[in-house]
């Protein structure tokens, strides 16, 4: 029995990146692509509560799939309650036109899709992005895909946990091959652009400039430098700073044990 696969991304139903993701897999699993009817960059894991949502099917590919007019978050929300009686094996999402390593995963719809199926049921997910943002090349990473898929469903990763994949920027040398990497520190830091409106309105671009960090040597952002594609092990199970909690648990609440409210 082929694996269930929930499909989604941040850059849209009708992004290179996922129709590329889709053929990496079609053949091998289950699958059911659910996406935003726009592109969603940098919604995180947000989700939509001001306006009604809505499922439309789409034609795409050959198959039937289905587009939300929401954040990737809303996707995968709206696939596991309306589409799916069992839930899937797997969520993968991308393949992201731009980096997701580093400190940029917190701002990531194409992370926030995968965060929402491992939040819910926990389900197994994989994050795909290429660090090319332009002319990006997706048809010579589709034959990296499904293996690693593969390989995380014969080894589970833990509840709570996602893999994050980049693959590195284009270069005249192959791929020198795949590395498990920690998330690196360097992210794309803030650089309005200031323009002027006919009126005399000044209105902003948030643009953004990248920002270095030292990087450790398994880092994902020095591994894709080296031209390695990184898959980086990512737990949100439990977000509590256990070693602060430990050594300040009794500190905070004496001092406020002084207080009279």
């Amino acid at each position: 029995m082929k694996p269930i696969v929930l499909m989604v991304n941040d850059d849209g139903i009708n992004a290179p990146g996922l129709k590329h993701l889709f053929h990496a897999l079609k053949d091998k699993v289950d699958l059911t692509v659910v996406a935003p009817l726009h592109e969603k960059s940098g919604a995180g894991l947000s989700m939509t509560l001001t306006k009604p949502l809505r499922i439309l099917k789409k034609p795409f590919e050959g198959i039937e799939a289905f587009t939300v007019n929401g954040t990737p978050a809303d996707c995968v929300k709206l696939a596991l309650t309306s589409l799916y009686e069992t839930p899937p094996d797997l969520i993968v999402s991308g393949i992201n036109r731009g980096s997701n390593a580093g400190r940029n995963v917190l701002y990531s719809g194409t992370i926030g899709g995968v965060i929402e199926g491992v939040y819910r049921n926990s389900i197994q997910g994989i994050a795909f992005s290429s660090c090319e943002y332009e002319n990006t090349s997706y048809e010579p990473l589709q034959k990296y895909v499904y293996p690693i898929i593969q390989h995380v469903l014969e080894h589970p990763l833990p509840t709570g946990t996602f893999l994050n994949v980049n693959f590195p920027r284009h270069t005249e040398s192959p791929v020198k091959g795949l590395k498990f990497a920690k998330q690196g520190r360097s992210f794309w830091t803030d650089n309005p652009d200031k323009r002027s409106h006919p009126e005399g309105d000044h209105y902003y671009w948030l643009g953004g400039k990248w920002r270095d960090h030292d990087e450790e040597p398994e880092s994902d952002v020095h591994l894709l430098g080296q031209g390695y594609i990184s898959a980086v092990p990512i737990h949100v199970n439990e977000l509590t700073d256990h070693n602060h909690f430990e050594k300040h648990k009794t500190i905070f609440e004496d001092y406020f044990d002084e207080y009279s409210f």
